[in-house]
């Protein structure tokens, strides 16, 4: 057999050499990066909308007493500016980059994995979208309730850097907390992960929870870390109670 007539057929069995590996890796991470170059640079262009966004929260406060938003650096306007553009850009194009990994790893499942796998990642895109649109309305009343701890009497002037960081930690840590119960259902589908073990290790999810709402609001903020902790609880405990209902279902096909 010629190596020419190996290679479909090793494609075929889902088998690849490390050079087909390696070739297909830098096909897919090629034009992964050049999604992300072309949205980067669009979200460079949106930039002001965003600040346009970011706004109204200070705009509000500003209405009761002394509140702006400030650059402390020369660079600053400009520094922001790419910290937008950076973030949008790994954001909108989300759906090729993911579309690249997922197609680079599919290949090592079986069809029934696949057919899942496929499920739930179209399942997932559109959760991650809801969860940053749910940060984007929720944020300015965080941002209110925040800055409402202080008097009347004081100023509130914030380095929009640090407040633009923020919100945008806000928006990604609840896209990723929408999509948390779907990779959970989809390990519990694929027969990795059981109801019960999802049951026996809840403490320990809980405690990454919390870590992970530290990670993403900044550290003395105990309120915001609050806001993020506590959704991510409730869908890990909807993905829990859809598992035992899967579970369930299948030890009675299996029993019948």
């Amino acid at each position: 057999m010629t190596t020419a007539t190996a290679a479909p057929e090793a494609r075929a069995a889902g088998v690849m050499p490390l050079a087909g590996h390696l070739k297909e890796a830098r096909r897919r991470g090629s034009r992964a990066a050049v999604a992300v170059g072309i949205a980067v640079i669009v979200g460079f262009l949106l930039s002001d909308h965003v600040l346009d966004i970011l706004r109204p929260p200070i705009e509000e406060l500003a209405r009761s007493r002394e509140a702006s938003l400030n650059y402390d650096t020369v660079t600053g306007a400009f520094d922001l500016k790419v910290t937008i553009a950076v973030f949008s850009g790994i954001v909108l194009s989300s759906p090729v980059w993911l579309t690249e990994l997922f197609g680079f790893v599919t290949p090592g499942l079986t069809r029934r994995e696949k057919r899942f796998a496929y499920g739930f990642a179209a399942a997932a895109a559109p959760l991650f979208a809801a969860g940053c649109a749910f940060g984007i309305i929720i944020f300015p009343r965080m941002v209110g309730l925040l800055t409402g701890f202080s008097s009347d009497q004081d100023s509130t002037i914030l380095n929009v850097a640090y407040y633009a960081d923020f919100v945008m930690k806000i928006v990604l840590a609840i896209g990723i907390a929408f999509v948390l119960p779907v990779f959970l259902v989809m390990l519990n589908f694929l027969g990795l992960v059981s109801a019960r073990t999802l049951r026996r290790g809840w403490r320990v999810i809980v405690v990454v929870i919390a870590l992970f709402s530290a990670l993403v609001t900044p550290a003395a903020d105990v309120f915001s870390m609050f806001l993020v902790a506590v959704p991510m609880s409730l869908l890990f405990g909807t993905a829990l109670l859809v598992t035992h209902l899967h579970d369930m279902r299948a030890a009675r096909r299996a029993a019948g």
